[in-house]
């Protein structure tokens, strides 16, 4: 009987856009707001059974989510593409279902992952639109963004990336591999939209060389605490004339925390996409 009813149990996954400044984070913390607990509660009043929410990505307070992923059991007989209307019923407006699908009973959000995208954004000019405040970094001295080009090519491949970690030591490993990284300025860009790739026809592209607006982009098979922030302080170094590009490629050979930037607030940081294996993403059977 208890086989049975495990067997007929269905994994959920969804996924979630957020505006992160008002909660304490993705997990639950006691005598705060976390977005765990709205997606927890909320699953609770559609279905009547308390589910635990696991995530992709424990995001800090102030981190922001496109495309955070998340996945949770249930014995609920309702269709899984309706659980996206059925919840946002019962969530606050900073938070977005985007879409739900029934996925295979041997997908976990956070240790099926195989790859994640962030992006940072930056705006470099001495006035910070009002539009703006809250959802990117605001530096009021100009960047020089071809030193920090030339830096973040030190990024790429697998490396030892303690010396961006913060505050709690990652005790497996802190091997990572870098797959994809850039930073560009652009005219603008809509956090929605997957493709930042495009500007209005109206748009010259030399005037998209002198935007105050930079977006970071990086794509890894994994991220150590506060990894892409502390990225974000040593380029920004960089970017000031304080260190030369060499410098990212010195860090890392440090692997000593202190030899990097500060790290950054996180009201720039934007989670995108997190990819799975695709035969964990459609039901068994």
């Amino acid at each position: 009987m208890k086989k049975t009813l495990i067997m007929s149990r269905r994994n959920i996954m969804l996924t979630l856009a957020y505006n992160g400044a008002n909660y304490c984070g993705w997990q639950v913390q006691p005598d705060s707001l976390s977005i765990q607990e709205c997606v927890e509660r909320a699953t609770e009043q559609l279905t009547g059974t308390r589910c635990s929410v696991l995530a992709a990505s424990r995001t800090d307070s102030g981190v922001h989510a496109v495309g955070q992923v998340v996945n949770f059991l249930t014995d609920s007989s309702i269709p899984p593409q309706q659980y996206r209307r059925g919840l946002q019923r019962f969530l606050p407006d900073d938070i977005t279902v985007v879409r739900s699908q029934q996925v295979h009973r041997g997908f976990h959000a956070t240790y099926s992952a195989v790859r994640k995208r962030y992006r940072y954004l930056i705006y470099d000019s001495d006035v910070l639109p009002p539009f703006l405040r809250g959802f990117v970094l605001h530096s009021h001295r100009a960047l020089s963004l071809e030193p920090m080009q030339s830096a973040i090519e030190h990024l790429r491949g697998t490396h030892d990336f303690r010396c961006f970690e913060t505050k709690y030591p990652n005790k497996a490993t802190s091997v990572r591999t870098v797959m994809e990284v850039s930073l560009e300025r652009i005219v603008h860009w809509l956090p929605w939209q997957a493709d930042h790739h495009w500007m209005p026809l109206n748009v010259r592209p030399h005037e998209a060389a002198e935007s105050p607006l930079i977006l970071f982009e990086i794509t890894a098979d994994g991220f150590l605490y506060n990894m892409v922030r502390a990225i974000i302080g040593t380029l920004i170094r960089i970017g000031l004339h304080q260190e030369p590009p060499e410098h990212v490629a010195d860090v890392i050979q440090s692997q000593d925390r202190r030899t990097a930037g500060n790290t950054m607030p996180p009201e720039g940081l934007y989670l995108m996409q997190v990819d799975y294996p695709a035969e964990l993403l459609v039901p068994e059977g």
